[in-house]
């Protein structure tokens, strides 16, 4: 980790340089042990009273010294093209952590929501342009769908705010979470620190990785179609004569029963698999039963993916990556050119299936649970 200038340690950032990610170096404690300095990456919460705050990529927040600074620089968050860097075709879009948390929302869409935000905010303002924080609920099915997303100040003092937040949840049989994105906003970064003095703990992490489209488009589909109308039947090679692809606009049992998150699934669980700007679902077909399964949202230039899944049996045939070609030239033909999707840090599975077809992590997210003892 470079922090020097002819040789000399420098401190290079300061508090005007709050939500942005950055590497410090601080001197430590004498008695703590031989090594004589400690290394931290992430994104600067806070800089007041002294102290350092910097969230790291796991959603820990460190606590620094000011007076132990003696390195620190600012990470630039979208790196310019490096020597040997692939084709722009091949390059993952340019975008911040705040266009994608909103597209993400909308292509996971609540049953049921409210908002608090500043006075003279437009109540019906949507994701895209709307303001203060969003609370989301659906019945228990995903945290994506149940937690508040903070666009922005909630126009009212931080507690109050989060009474409010535990109180609706509450009134719903449900746990209070928050989404936190590193790097989305100055306001989320500081969030961070202030749920954790209050209590609130970091109740899971995953990652939003993306990629270009059209790269994902070139895989081989099979036993989708290749060229034909999204929803047209095909057999798949003699080698597995009995898979066949489809791509539909609607769910179907088969595929509900094929998607692991649910037994029999709840109203409130349909309406957020259904909703969405425009919405695909491709499915294996193994006779009657759904060897894999997928789902894909296009939303402007943005394909999200989601529920990608392949049944036991099935698996090291390619079925995920033809699941994933197929939605991504579905949503290449409606425009789109981007790819997101998002998944957990400790899913290695997913992990390699996802970097083999190209994606790259963008940034990381927190589920920050209320106290379970203070739902008032």
């Amino acid at each position: 980790m470079e922090f020097t200038t002819g040789g000399r340690l420098e401190v290079r950032i300061s508090p005007a340089d709050v939500g942005k990610r950055v590497s410090v170096r601080r001197l430590n404690d004498p008695g703590g042990g031989p090594q004589k300095f400690t290394d931290t990456v992430g994104v600067l919460a806070s800089w007041t009273g002294g102290v350092v705050r910097i969230t790291r990529k796991t959603g820990e927040v460190v606590r620094i010294a000011e007076n132990t600074l003696v390195a620190g620089k600012v990470i630039p968050s979208l790196p310019g093209a490096r020597p040997g860097a692939p084709p722009a075709r091949r390059r993952g879009p340019a975008a911040d952590a705040l266009e994608i948390d909103r597209i993400a929302a909308r292509s996971w869409p609540p049953a049921e929501r409210a908002r608090l935000a500043p006075a003279g905010a437009d109540p019906d303002a949507g994701l895209a342009s709307g303001s203060g924080w969003e609370l989301r609920a659906a019945g228990g099915f995903t945290r994506r769908a149940n937690s508040v997303f903070p666009l922005s100040d909630p126009g009212l003092p931080l507690d109050e705010a989060l009474r409010r937040v535990r109180a609706w949840y509450a009134e719903r049989g449900l746990p209070a979470y928050i989404h936190v994105s590193e790097g989305a906003t100055a306001e989320q970064d500081a969030l961070v620190t202030e749920l954790a003095r209050r209590g609130w703990t970091n109740e899971g992490t995953a990652e939003v990785w993306t990629s270009a489209l059209a790269p994902l488009a070139d895989r081989d589909p099979a036993p989708f179609p290749a060229g034909d109308t999204p929803g047209h039947q095909v057999e798949s090679g003699s080698d597995a004569p009995e898979l066949r692809g489809e791509l539909s606009r609607t769910l179907s049992d088969a595929w509900l029963a094929r998607y692991q998150r649910f037994g029999t699934p709840a109203p409130e669980s349909l309406a957020v698999l259904s909703g969405g700007p425009s919405v695909w679902f491709a499915t294996v077909w193994a006779g009657q039963e759904a060897a894999a399964i997928g789902r894909c949202v296009v939303d402007g230039r943005w394909a999200g993916f989601a529920a990608v899944e392949v049944a036991p049996a099935y698996r090291r045939r390619g079925l995920a990556t033809a699941v994933m070609a197929a939605l991504s030239r579905a949503a290449l033909a409606e425009g789109a050119s981007a790819a997101y999707l998002q998944v957990e840090t400790d899913n290695a599975r997913a992990h390699a299936l996802y970097d083999g077809l190209g994606f790259r992590p963008h940034h990381p997210y927190h589920y920050f649970r209320a106290p379970r003892d203070d739902a008032r």
